[in-house]
């Protein structure tokens, strides 16, 4: 789960980690409120979407009047703003942090992520701040491994603080900055905790001028504060609905639409789809309890996209037998009036049950063998 850069910098007070002071805003007034509490002078107007590359898109603007920051709000507030990671269709932006102005004396990048080689947390830092961590090369980036029972320690902190140039007190600042990013991500359960850039001022102080944190959703039910910050309306509503019913679904460009039980199987499908000249449409796991009532949920999901044009199901019936399955998927295409082609490949404990009822169902349902039959077959249905 992501979050939104301003309630990002409101984990990071709670840890200890300094940022600059800002004001959440949705209106132009609100705006220009802001810019009065800020005292003034120089401020900077944030465009809050979930998505990286704000600055070079537009989304970041320097205001030095109420005026000059008001207009940056009437062009920004409830346009679409694209970005490299946004797609074509960009991003909605309907809340805006108007943060003060610094002078700042040098950029530096800091970030926890997993570190799956490792099997844990690893701290990351460079010297150069403010760019794409990606364009940065390897040697010129400081790591070191984060102990989840200790965390950051003192001379792992301070020795990054030393090696991105900080000095003195700077550097006795820098050294905390990461120690409590590190127990941010340890405490709160975070996939990434990133600060980009971590800045020194002019006048020594430092700080995180920018902030990005995604949680592990896996872990959420251990952090409702956390949950409690989730933004719907920064999700793709396919994604939001599946998660209501507990189920994983990526929405991807293809026309193929795939449900599947398992995420190494539904990986499998994909890869074998794309391999018979077909695309996949999502990534969609309905997991061990294919009930009725999920594969319902699931059917309903795929067929929001207009761009599926044919769907696969490819279920291994393990702890649900693939009788009940079968029954399940049944119902479903009942329930949801199917139009589009239907490919369904059962495997596993009753799977003669399954496929006979399958075909004594008397609606169109294309049984297939193996994953290859069963991809030739979808891919056929969709074109």
């Amino acid at each position: 789960m992501n979050v939104h850069e301003y309630q990002a910098k409101g984990l990071f007070r709670d840890f200890g980690i300094p940022v600059p002071e800002g004001h959440l805003c949705r209106t132009v007034e609100d705006v220009r409120r802001a810019y009065a509490a800020l005292g003034g002078g120089t401020v900077v107007v944030k465009a809050q979407i979930h998505a990286g590359g704000r600055g070079k898109a537009g989304g970041v603007k320097i205001a030095r009047s109420a005026d000059e920051a008001a207009g940056h709000a009437t062009a920004l507030l409830g346009k679409a703003l694209v970005t490299h990671q946004t797609g074509p269709e960009g991003r909605v932006v309907t809340k805006l942090l108007v943060e003060e102005g610094l002078a700042i004396r040098k950029e530096f990048y800091a970030a926890l992520a997993v570190d799956r080689r490792r099997g844990g947390p690893v701290m990351i830092a460079s010297a150069e701040g403010g760019v794409e961590i990606e364009s940065v090369p390897q040697e010129k980036l400081l790591k070191e491994p984060v102990d989840v029972n200790e965390g950051l320690r003192a001379f792992q902190a301070r020795a990054i603080a030393y090696g991105l140039g900080l000095s003195g007190d700077s550097a006795k600042q820098g050294a905390e900055v990461l120690r409590n990013l590190a127990r941010l991500f340890v405490g709160k359960d975070c996939s990434l905790a990133e600060i980009n850039p971590l800045v020194l001022l002019e006048d020594g102080r430092v700080l995180a001028l920018d902030a990005k944190v995604n949680f592990d959703d896996n872990a959420l039910f251990r952090h409702p504060d956390a949950a409690a910050l989730r933004d719907p309306e920064e999700e793709d509503p396919a994604e939001a609905k599946a998660k209501e019913w507990d189920l994983s679904y990526v929405s991807l460009d293809g026309t193929i639409g795939c449900m599947v039980n398992g995420a190494g199987l539904a990986m499998a499908t994909m890869d074998i789809i794309q391999h018979a000249g077909g695309k996949p449409a999502n990534f969609l796991d309905v997991g061990g309890g294919a009930s009725k009532e999920r594969v319902t949920a699931a059917f309903k999901i795929i067929l929001a996209d207009e761009a599926v044009r044919a769907i696969l199901v490819n279920i291994f019936g393990g702890i649900v037998k693939c009788d009940l399955i079968a029954e399940g998927i049944l119902e479903a295409v009942k329930e949801v009036h199917l139009k589009v082609p239907l490919v369904v490949r059962l495997e596993g404990t009753n799977v003669e049950r399954g496929r006979q009822l399958l075909k004594e169902s008397g609606l169109k349902v294309v049984a297939a063998t193996d994953m290859t039959d069963a991809a030739k077959k979808v891919v056929e249905a969709a074109r």
